[in-house]
């Protein structure tokens, strides 16, 4: 198993992640520089280049492997003028000069680009690029794609899953810890959103995040949902790699370094013993509410490995949440759990 882990981007954040890494880290991945290009997702520091060298240079002294992400899933079309190519020509040169190992890209231009003139660097495609068939896992592997970032509104159809990895010869990799609604309606317009608000430049001037809110009123009201979010426990990851997957990201890159450690050592250790909702990244405001312990969930990826994704017939994952969610409930300054059931969700 390889683990592929983030790194909010300073150096004092880098120093700490490295010193808690487990055997089982590769690679540690962290957003690029705004000044070229967005990102798909928050960002809490976007380092320059001379940070970068530096940190590259921490990283392979400590034996991991770098990762820079730049998969804005929208760049206004400036890739595809002049300008913006010989800006992102020079700066990928730079991050190959450095000797960054990978480049993540949901662009497929930039896919076929690095590929290209820049073949000493891993080409990864970002989750962003929503490869959720064997078809256009094809397409991306066709383009140079060293990496595949599966969506991970497949992560539990196996099906697929296995299609995809019988087509490419590519690395695939699997966002284990992220916990967005399944077939999220939001998923693209906020990915833009991020692409618009992490990249320097004429940046919105948004009154809200529209998303965001809306993201965390569904679950609030459905908290099935939580359970229908296409998260993969530690403790299921071999399901995953007797498909022949055994490469898993862990995102969260906008959290705090225990955050991101205890995640690291959870799915490094392929088992944890608490509330699921501590290492899903998922709005801090759901963690206030919602307890899953997480061992009570064992043997559930049985019948997601057959789930034939007709929710309204099913009711599966709508049983397990009545069955083990709790709600922190605050009273006299104490804090406890009643159970789902129990309580009367509006």
């Amino acid at each position: 198993m390889k683990l592929i882990i983030p790194h909010p981007g300073h150096s004092l954040a880098l120093e700490e992640i490295c010193k808690e890494a487990t055997e089982e880290v590769d690679e540690i991945y962290m957003a690029g520089t705004p000044e070229v290009l967005g990102s798909g997702r928050v960002t809490l520091h976007a380092p320059l280049l001379d940070e970068i060298t530096e940190q590259t240079q921490y990283i392979h002294d400590k034996k991991f492997k770098i990762g820079i992400v730049m998969n804005p899933s929208c760049m206004g079309g400036q890739h595809l003028t002049s300008q913006g190519y010989n800006m992102f020509r020079w700066y990928f040169g730079k991050l190959s000069e450095i000797g960054v190992d990978s480049v993540t890209v949901a662009e497929p231009y930039l896919v076929e680009m690095l590929t290209k003139e820049f073949p000493d660097i891993k080409v990864v495609v970002s989750v962003i690029s929503h490869v959720d068939s064997p078809e256009r896992a094809r397409f991306f592997e066709e383009l140079g794609a060293d990496a595949i970032t599966l969506d991970t509104n497949i992560n539990r159809d196996f099906e697929i899953l296995e299609g995809i990895r019988e087509v490419v010869d590519c690395e695939l990799r699997l966002l284990a810890n992220e916990a967005c609604l399944y077939k999220c309606p939001f998923r693209y317009s906020h990915f833009n959103l991020f692409s618009h608000m992490t990249a320097l430049g004429n940046r919105p001037n948004i009154f809200s995040d529209y998303y965001y809110e809306k993201c965390i009123s569904f679950r609030v009201r459905y908290p099935e949902l939580i359970i229908k979010s296409p998260w993969i426990r530690p403790e299921d990851l071999g399901a995953y790699e007797a498909l022949g997957i055994d490469c898993f990201k862990t995102s969260g890159r906008a959290n705090t370094i225990r955050w991101i450690t205890d995640c690291m050592r959870a799915y490094s250790d392929r088992s944890y013993d608490g509330n699921l909702m501590d290492i899903l990244d998922c709005p801090s405001e759901l963690r206030d509410m919602f307890y899953i312990p997480n061992k009570e969930l064992d043997g559930v990826i049985k019948q997601w490995m057959t789930c034939k994704k007709f929710c309204h017939k099913c009711g599966f994952c709508k049983a397990t949440a009545q069955r083990i969610i709790r709600i922190f409930e605050f009273t006299d300054m104490q804090r406890k759990t009643l159970p789902l059931r129990e309580v009367q969700v509006v």
